[in-house]
């Protein structure tokens, strides 16, 4: 295996101050980057989607919670496999306390291929309590592009959808997959991918801030027990 260089406590602080002004650098571009993001046009999604969850048929609209915003992650769960993918698993292992993303209007769930009475025992087995549907026989996994056909099969991808709701009419806002997933899970991270975004004062555009009201803010984050519904 090979190491980093061994130095001086002066020199690595030397090196560390170099490195820093890259890193503050790049958070200035992640910021400008999501500010373009958030400035993306949306389409409205005419399409009745229904899905399978734990309380039965759901629509869209439904897993929005009642909330303005709703992250999908498409984890890859065919009707023919028997388990979900090990790295999708991986990466809702990453997803903390909903409670975070709630206060600030948003709901998080995740969306699978496979019938229901499959992903609930694999659900069960992972020890997993976010919202989790199956698409089963529906067009959404393909819409979403995350069911592909290749050389006459179907494929599944990794992904995320963003959703935004206008009393009852639902827009597609933002959509990545694969290497676009990597370094996501945190509250921030999934925020940072919405038309609100973490809906903090110096966030561009302005106006954003205050879409949800006494909720938004970092400095009005709480213990995840003690936010209001």
């Amino acid at each position: 295996m090979s190491l980093p260089e061994i130095v001086s406590r002066g020199q690595w602080r030397a090196a560390r101050a170099e490195l820093l002004v890259k890193e503050k650098a790049a958070t200035r571009a992640r910021d400008a980057l999501n500010a373009e993001r958030r400035g993306l046009p949306m389409v409205e999604v005419d399409e009745e989607y229904v899905f399978e969850g734990g309380d039965g048929k759901a629509t869209l609209l439904d897993l929005f919670e009642g909330r303005h915003q709703l992250v999908v992650y498409h984890f890859m769960f065919a009707p023919e496999w028997d388990a979900g993918c090990p790295s999708c698993s991986g990466f809702l292992d990453q997803i903390g306390h909903l409670a975070h993303l709630a206060a600030r209007g948003t709901s998080f769930a995740a969306v699978s291929r496979a019938p229901y009475p499959k992903i609930l025992p694999f659900k069960a087995r992972m020890g997993w309590t976010v919202p989790w549907y199956s698409s089963y026989g529906g067009d959404f996994n393909h819409d979403f592009e995350v069911t592909l056909e290749h050389e006459g099969e179907l494929v599944e991808r990794p992904g995320l959808s963003c959703f935004l709701r206008d009393r009852d009419r639902v827009f597609h806002t933002y959509s990545t997959y694969e290497r676009g997933l990597d370094g996501l899970g945190s509250t921030t991270s999934l925020l940072d991918l919405t038309a609100l975004g973490r809906q903090e004062e110096w966030e561009e555009p302005k106006g954003r801030a205050s879409a949800l009201g006494a909720a938004a803010g970092s400095e009005r984050i709480r213990y995840h027990d003690e936010y209001d519904d």
